[in-house]
């Protein structure tokens, strides 16, 4: 079977566990259901080693699409040997079947074409033999009117002997290797544009050299994206001699031949005009595609961990997106995020009404029993905190501020125009503030994650494999974490294992039209939500209210009679068994293996009747920046200040330390020991305390360490 040895040679992964997820993944099993339900089947693999299988599996299904394509058009030309046949259905890379299609592949005319048309191809042919003692002379035999001297001749000739360089398998290995091994890239300023203002982000590389085997994956797409607007040029080259060395070595057999001269000369015009630039291109692609990979990576693990971040709860929420003159947008929100109130105060210049806004928060607060205040972290935010801190309140109120990066682009989307179709777009993004509060996974699964503000270059890399790693990861918190079938919206469901857009409609409307769900058996009355979907997504929805407590847990109901034979063997009702970790430790899992379920599932679902239902995320956590630092002309170098973490990059993290501008802490300054990956120190969201290194007002640029 080619697509297991293709997969398995990428993966290392064990060949039975391969075959049985492409089973399941053809059968439109889910990633998440798989690594969750399947453990047996798949030999306990993981979630991110069954998205390598899907990863795999595509670029196995595109490699023999791209054959078909290729065997066709060969055919076409009536060029298709058994051989080349054999040879093309053999391959397994993309870069050599396209070496093999090389020759073959339709292009503009070029003058290795124009040599065959003035029948210098035989003349070529004697040149690559390398056995004519005066090829001058045999030179002499192929002149025309058209080629009226044996040097034109031997020109045409040699420029045939070029393609077919070029066209060379074994030249095109030892060449790719050279660039793999060896390859500088480089970039260099291009004068008119050096004095541009936004050239000078772009200083550092305005003369930069690099292996480009080594070159750092944000230094890689920076040089582009510095190219991409004009302010650079950017190269990739290899020591020419080295690769004439190499190219020689394949193509000259015998350096006594008179052909040598031409064959030099021919190999020199290969390299120039054919080699040098298609390879380059493919070696600063390759390139670019692993650097791609890692930003992605980068963006993946932030955005998993700005997903997971603790949630509040259910509680009364008092939302503010602060702002000046414009005023501050106030909502009240209840236990299920519903909006209770709104209106807008104005505590801040121009209009300084502070008695009157401190007054209007106290009254709200009490009126709608509020128990947390949330403050948008935009402009205006510290003083607003401000404000809201000197306010005494009748009753225990904690205050927060949340990152509200993508709140404008949820206020305008048209998932927030379907849930306040009455209210402008400024309530809009106060109610996502204090919803992020209360369930930060809920809420952000309504923003295209590229918007959210935690990435690496992200508008630079690759988008197709940018959006679907990142759906990836969102499909995974959400399927992880578990969904409340009665609460979550339209938006988080649909990323719910097997659900999807249309069902996550048809889902929330019949919960207008019906009511709550009574158990998750309810579900397949859903309009077109059939028993493949059902199984697919009954055990990451939870029914907390349902008669049966599995109904809130993460037991599928495939198991539930399982559970129910371990009640029956204890001699206690089901109800009593869930949650009771005594009674729990009392069974031997071994006891209730049978076909088709393992030991794997049986201690997952043992440890799930210990804690049915729980969030595994922590609480939220209030955090308090210095109240002395409001901008950034209050920084002074040596300054110790508490802040939080809002970004991760390969390079180093960026820390918000309660003003406009978040400050580096360089990967240099994250320890006082060497630091390889910025993951290993620091998580995203986590309260950090920072010491200031330099501050450029005029760049706006904060320099922070964390080393004590």
């Amino acid at each position: 079977m080619a697509i297991l040895d293709f997969i398995t040679s990428r993966s290392s992964l064990p060949q039975k566990s391969v075959t049985n997820t492409l089973s399941l993944l053809n059968e439109d099993a889910t990633i998440p259901f798989i690594s969750r339900y399947r453990k047996e089947a798949t030999g306990n693999l993981d979630e991110v080693q069954i998205a390598a299988i899907v990863k795999f599996k595509a670029e196995y299904e595109g490699l023999e699409k791209r054959k078909q394509t290729i065997l066709k058009a060969i055919s076409d030309q009536d060029a298709l040997t058994p051989q080349l046949q054999a040879a093309i259905t053999a391959v397994q890379d993309l870069v050599k079947l396209e070496d093999l299609y090389l020759p073959y592949k339709k292009k503009r005319k070029t003058k290795a074409d124009v040599a065959r048309d003035q029948g210098l191809e035989p003349l070529a042919k004697m040149l690559m033999a390398q056995n004519s003692s005066n090829i001058t002379s045999a030179a002499e035999k192929f002149t025309t009117p058209e080629v009226p001297t044996a040097e034109r001749a031997l020109e045409g000739a040699k420029d045939i002997v070029a393609e077919w360089i070029n066209e060379n398998q074994a030249v095109r290995t030892k060449l790719r290797r050279l660039y793999k091994l060896r390859a500088v890239v480089t970039s260099s300023v291009v004068k008119k544009a050096a004095e541009e203002e936004a050239a000078q982000k772009y200083t550092i590389y305005f003369d930069w050299e690099e292996k480009l085997q080594h070159i750092a994956s944000h230094r890689l797409l920076a040089m582009l994206r510095a190219q991409n607007e004009g302010f650079v040029r950017v190269k990739v080259e290899v020591d020419k001699e080295k690769a004439f060395e190499l190219t020689s070595g394949v193509i000259i057999k015998k350096e006594q031949s008179s052909s040598i001269p031409y064959i030099e000369a021919a190999i020199e015009d290969a390299h120039k005009r054919l080699l040098f630039p298609a390879l380059s291109n493919e070696a600063i692609a390759a390139a670019k595609e692993k650097a791609d990979e890692s930003a992605i990576q980068v963006f993946a693990d932030n955005l998993k961990q700005l997903l997971l971040a603790p949630p509040l709860g259910n509680k009364r929420i008092l939302a503010l997106d602060p702002g000046f003159r414009s005023g501050c947008k106030l909502v009240c929100l209840d236990e299920k995020g519903d909006l209770q109130h709104n209106e807008t105060i104005y505590p801040h210049p121009p209009q300084k009404e502070i008695a009157m806004a401190s007054k209007k928060v106290k009254s709200l607060v009490n009126a709608y029993h509020i128990e947390a205040i949330a403050i948008g972290n935009g402009t205006a935010s510290r003083e607003t905190e401000f404000l809201i801190k000197n306010i005494r309140f009748d009753r225990d109120v904690q205050v927060f501020v949340v990152n509200e990066a993508g709140a404008s682009v949820y206020s305008a989307s048209k998932i927030a125009r379907e849930e306040f179709p009455n209210y402008d777009v400024t309530v809009r993004g106060a109610v996502s503030i204090g919803r992020r509060l209360a369930d930060p996974l809920a809420e952000l699964v309504k923003i295209d994650p590229k918007s959210i503000g935690v990435g690496q270059y992200q508008h630079d890399v690759d988008q197709s494999k940018l959006k679907a790693e990142l759906d990836r990861v969102v499909e995974s918190c959400v399927n992880g974490i578990g969904v409340n079938l009665n609460t979550a919206s339209a938006a988080l469901l649909s990323y719910v294992s097997g659900i999807g857009p249309a069902l996550a409609g048809n889902i929330v409307s019949y919960r207008s039209e019906k009511g709550e769900f009574s158990s998750r058996k309810e579900l397949l009355k859903v309009p077109r939500l059939g028993a493949k979907a059902f199984e697919q997504a009954a055990g990451f929805l939870r029914v907390p209210a349902s008669e049966n407590p599995l109904d809130n847990s993460a037991v599928h109901p495939e198991s539930y009679s399982l559970v129910e034979r371990m009640a029956k063997d204890l001699k206690v009702p089901l109800k009593e068994l869930v949650g009771n970790q005594e009674l729990i430790s009392k069974i031997t899992p071994e006891n209730y293996i049978f076909e088709g379920t393992g030991l794997p599932t049986i201690k997952d679902i043992l440890n799930e009747l210990k804690k049915p239902g729980v969030d595994p995320r922590k609480s939220a956590k209030v955090f308090e920046f210095d109240p002395k630092v409001t901008s950034i002309k209050d920084l002074k170098a040596g300054m110790k200040l508490p802040g939080i973490v809002n970004n991760i990059t390969n390079f180093g993290c960026f820390v918000d330390i309660g003003i406009k501008e978040s400050g580096l802490v360089h990967i240099s300054k994250l320890k006082n020991e060497f630091v390889s990956d910025v993951n290993a120190v620091v998580k995203l969201h986590q309260h950090v305390q920072v010491t200031v290194m330099e501050v450029d007002e005029a760049r706006k640029r904060i320099q922070l360490s964390m080393i004590d």
